[in-house]
């Protein structure tokens, strides 16, 4: 019995440390959408979807598994918009069709995504167009 007790306590604790481990993918509403997406040197890779959308259900945990895949670089944030909830926040963006994905760097809108809806796609778009908003960014600060 002791052995099978201290198995099952290491399988909860290893079964925790994946779920704590986790990236994150952060809901974004209508009071922070604004302040997160303006965070300096920052770029937020947000998706704007609805609930009811078949497009948005067909991606399954296609965000969640991007969040898990960006784990580690902190210059990127995964992030959600429920457009059913969050109206304003897309309006205010110009979101027409669901699901939209867009990638903001300093509070600028830096890119809208139209390729492959795969990890790997997602991730190098993502990681190719934040270096360039980074770039872009430190020579504007170097003009001033």
């Amino acid at each position: 019995m002791k052995l099978g007790a201290r198995l099952l306590a290491l399988i909860l604790l290893l079964s925790l440390t994946i779920v704590l481990t986790k990236a994150e993918v952060i809901t974004l509403t209508p009071e922070t959408f604004s302040d997160k997406v303006k965070e300096k040197d920052t770029a937020w890779f947000v998706k704007f979807c609805v609930p009811w959308c078949k497009h948005c259900k067909k991606l399954g945990n296609l965000w969640e598994e991007l969040g898990d895949a960006m784990e580690g670089d902190d210059e990127i944030e995964i992030g959600e918009v429920d457009c059913g909830k969050s109206r304003d926040v897309c309006t205010k963006v110009e979101i027409h069709s669901y699901p939209t994905f867009k990638l903001f760097y300093n509070g600028e809108e830096v890119s809208k995504y139209q390729g492959k809806r795969d990890v790997e796609s997602l991730r190098t778009f993502v990681v190719e167009e934040t270096e360039k908003a980074a770039e872009k960014a430190q020579l504007e600060d170097k003009e001033l």
